[in-house]
This record gives structure tokens, C-alpha cells and sequence, in this order.
């Protein structure tokens, strides 16, 4: 096993990073970056042509980059163990299912999909578990070579040893024992020539050197057979580590359906990457310290035995929260920035600092600074049915004397003079100049505020009876 720690990302081009992938990439990145020698790979496993797309891989790469996690070797950085896609390593494949072919450690199975069906079918009602019977593997060489002259399509399949054990100790889960027999024959070549996954991943671990994988608990049945053939061909297998998925509230694997966005949409909608990092670093790792870490401090702080065995349950508060507290740390003019997409057309420029230091404790995303920016700089004045409620039970005496006055704490002493005090001062004000009875501040709103705003707005409450 190599010294240097070196772990890899291998997603496959067939659509957008999401959260789960998205915390497999980090989980490697910070285990690699504990040793000041750690190698991050990037492998795109893109052997299935028909799903493969450049449009996903380009994607992918922006969003690693953006969240901080530049690889060390990869595509466009280069690296002695290239190239970095599968679709241009399928020569290596070919080499080596030649060597297992060579010493009987592989056949061809002329199996039909029919076939294998009913023999599953069979398996169940026996009340076995579903495995591989065996058909194809003691055709004689005339068998085989006679289905081949028949054009018949064929898989190739790798000859798992009878009775024997794989031993492995996991990252996450310890100490672990498979029985081969409970394994059956697997295929480790399609009939369409393409490579099965847990070959071509097999292989390219062990010629890239990747001392550590970390991967998610759905892997965990590929790990005995991939042991196996790496053992077949005298290659080295990695130190495997295999996390808990993410689970919506209902504990079922997180979707669409919870709500769940692809990194490309959390993105779009103004997640910062700190938020995102720092959410899912926790999610499925312990932390003892409840704070905002730069990812050399994740990473610092990041150990296979704080990975959790029990589910990581995605929530969506507590990436609001680390969202907030990443946009606590912001500058006012970073403040700015991040929202001039949504509202830098309606915000005027000499009020856009003030507009940022009243509205910046308010928000996760920029698109809620929206309503705000419409409420202060246009007449789309919309009242929730709470204020209209208070301004309708509101004396008409109170909006004379809040019209007259363009101080505010001078109309706060007159309003008191006249007997107002806690709701019924402040609630009012509130529903008069935000149309909700919750916001910013009010001082700083009343400041933001011009004076014939102001004016008009306890004007119009003046005047109007039934909102």
C-alpha cells in the first residue's frame, strides 16, 4: 500500500452532481488533504457511452471547482497514471479480461436475459437467494466456439472460487466477511463489449495507485467481487470505506421528491459553497466544534473514525443555517454582490449599502431580498392579511400624527404621548410602511425610506378604509 495517501472521485457523465455525489467527492478530498502529500484523483467512469454526456462532465468540473475541490490528477491537470476517462482506457480492460480468459478465471455466458429470469424465478420459489447457476461455465472450447459462429451475443463472467472467504477491514463499518459462495458467477463484461462497473473500477484503483476509497454503502456488495479480481490478476486493492447514504425525512434515499436540488441548482439559487461544505462535511461525520471551517480545517478535522454508521438525514434547516452563517462573514460589498442579481435593477446605488446592512440578517438566499427591495423602492406595496387587520383597527388619529412627522424618534415620543406603546405603536408603523408585521428593522427601514415615501404611505392609510 503507498505511503501517500491517495483517494479518487469517480462519477459517471449521466447528470448533474448532487448532494450525495457531492459529498463522496468531499469526504475523499478531505481525507486526502490530512496528508500534506494527499493526492485527490478525478476519474470520470463514462464506459457507458449511450448515458455519458460532455454536457454533464463539464458541469461536474465547474461545480468541483467552484466548492473548492480542485483535483490533483485528472482531466485538463494531467497525471502519470492517465488517461482519466474510461472510455479511452478500454484497451487496459481488453488486456486484462485476456488474462483471465488465459487462466480460466473468466468465460463467456451465452445466457439470455429470459433465461437468467427464469432461473432467478426458480431461485426464489426454492426460497434461494438469486445467484448465478453456472450454465455457461464448463462449455468446452467447441461450445464456445460454435456459439460464437452462430453470432450469438455473450457476456463475459468472472469464476468466483468455492468456498472461500473475502476478508476486509472497512473505513466505516469494521471488520467484514463474505462468503464466495453466496456470490455466483458476475459479469464483468456486457454483451455490448462495455465494461461492467465493478471491473473497469477495479482495475483503474489499482493502476492509479488509490490507496483509499471512500464510497457510499450501496458499493458495499461490489467490494468482495472486486477484491476477488484484483486478487486474480495480482493487483492491489484499496483500503475501502463505505459511508451511509443520505435519506430524505422519511428515511428512504434522498430525491427530487424531498426537495433535493443538484449542486448546479444550489448554485443558481445563491448557496455558497462554505454552506455546502460545511453542511455535508457534518453530515455522516462528527465534528466536535460547531463552527464555519475553511476546508484545510475540515479537512484537518476529519478522520475515518468519526465516519457515522447510521443514516445521514438531510435537513434542510441546518443548510439554512450553515448558509447564514457563511453570509455573516461576507463584507457589506460581498453582501451586495451576492444579491445584485435579484434586486441590483430596483435598488438605487446610493442606497445599496444601506439597503444591504438592513436586509442582510434577514435572508438565506438572494431571491428573498426581492420582496424587500419591491416593498422599498416600488408602489408594489403588498399587505399581508395580518397588517391590513391592524391598520384597520388602528385610530385614524395615529396616521395623522405619524403623516406630520419625518423624525422618527420624535413621532415614536408623540405616539407614546398619546398613549401608544409596544404593539400597538410599533405594529402599525410596521404594517404602514412594510405591509407585514415582520422585517428589518424598523429604523433602518424608516431611514431607507424617503421622506415623501413615508408621507404617501401614512397618507394612503389615511385614506383607506377597507385594504
Amino acid at each position: 500500500m503507498p505511503s501517500t495517501i491517495k483517494t479518487r472521485f469517480a462519477p459517471s457523465p449521466t447528470g448533474y452532481l448532487h448532494l450525495g455525489n457531492m459529498r463522496t467527492a468531499l469526504f475523499n478530498y478531505l481525507l486526502a488533504k490530512k496528508d500534506a502529500s494527499g493526492i485527490f484523483l478525478l476519474r470520470i467512469e463514462d464506459s457507458d457511452a449511450e448515458r455519458s454526456e460532455l454536457i454533464y462532465l463539464d458541469s461536474l468540473m465547474q461545480d468541483l471547482r467552484w466548492l473548492g475541490l480542485q483535483w490533483d490528477e485528472g482531466p485538463e491537470e494531467g497525471g502519470d497514471a492517465g488517461p482519466y476517462l474510461q472510455a479511452e482506457r478500454m484497451d487496459i480492460y481488453n488486456q486484462y479480461y485476456q488474462q483471465l480468459l488465459a487462466n480460466n478465471q473468466a468465460y463467456p455466458c451465452f445466457c439470455t436475459e429470459e433465461q437468467l429470469a427464469l432461473s432467478r424465478k426458480m431461485q426464489h420459489i426454492a426460497g434461494q437467494a438469486p445467484r448465478y447457476a453456472g450454465t455457461c461455465a464448463n462449455l468446452s472450447e467447441e461450445e464456445v466456439t460454435t456459439k460464437k459462429a452462430q453470432g450469438l451475443p455473450f457476456t463475459l463472467r468472472f469464476r468466483v472460487p468455492k468456498k472461500q472467504t473475502v476478508k476486509f477491514n472497512d473505513l466505516v463499518k469494521g471488520a467484514l466477511v463474505f462468503q464466495t459462495d453466496d456470490l455466483g458467477d458476475f459479469i464483468i463484461k456486457r454483451s455490448s463489449d462495455a465494461p461492467a462497473f465493478m471491473f473497469c473500477n477495479a482495475i483503474d484503483d489499482a493502476m492509479m495507485k488509490v490507496s483509499h476509497a471512500v464510497r457510499g454503502e450501496d458499493h458495499l456488495t461490489n467490494t468482495p467481487r472486486q477484491i476477488l479480481i484484483l486478487a486474480a490478476l495480482g493487483l492491489p486493492a484499496p483500503q475501502y470505506g463505505h459511508i451511509t447514504l443520505i435519506v430524505g425525512p422519511d428515511n428512504s434515499p434522498l430525491s427530487k421528491r424531498h426537495g433535493s436540488k443538484s449542486i448546479r441548482e444550489l448554485r443558481a439559487m445563491g448557496f455558497l459553497p462554505e454552506a455546502l461544505n460545511n453542511y455535508l462535511a457534518r453530515l455522516g461525520h462528527y465534528y466536535p466544534e460547531n463552527k464555519l471551517y475553511t476546508l484545510a480545517e475540515l479537512s484537518e478535522h476529519f478522520t475515518d473514525a468519526q465516519l457515522g454508521r447510521s443514516a445521514a438525514r438531510f435537513d434542510q434547516k441546518q443548510l439554512d443555517y450553515w448558509q447564514k452563517v457563511s453570509l455573516s462573514r461576507l463584507s457589506d460589498q460581498e453582501f451586495w454582490a451576492w444579491l445584485t442579481y435579484e434586486v441590483g435593477s430596483i435598488v438605487p446605488q446610493d442606497k445599496h449599502m444601506a439597503f444591504t446592512q438592513m436586509i442582510r440578517a434577514e435572508l438565506v438566499l438572494p431571491s428573498e431580498a426581492l420582496i424587500w427591495a419591491k416593498r422599498a423602492f416600488t408602489n408594489e406595496l403588498v399587505y399581508t392579511d395580518e397588517a391590513k387587520q391592524v391598520l384597520n383597527e388602528t385610530p385614524e388619529k395615529f396616521f395623522k400624527i405619524a403623516h406630520s412627522e419625518n423624525d422618527y424618534l420624535q413621532l415614536l415620543e408623540k405616539l407614546k404621548a398619546e398613549g401608544y406603546k409596544g404593539k400597538a405603536l410599533f405594529q402599525p408603523l410596521r404594517a404602514a410602511l412594510m405591509g407585514t408585521l415582520q422585517g428589518p428593522e424598523l429604523t433602518l427601514w424608516w431611514e431607507l425610506l424617503s421622506a415623501i415615501q413615508r408621507e404617501q404611505r401614512f397618507q394612503r392609510e389615511f385614506h383607506v378604509t377597507d385594504l
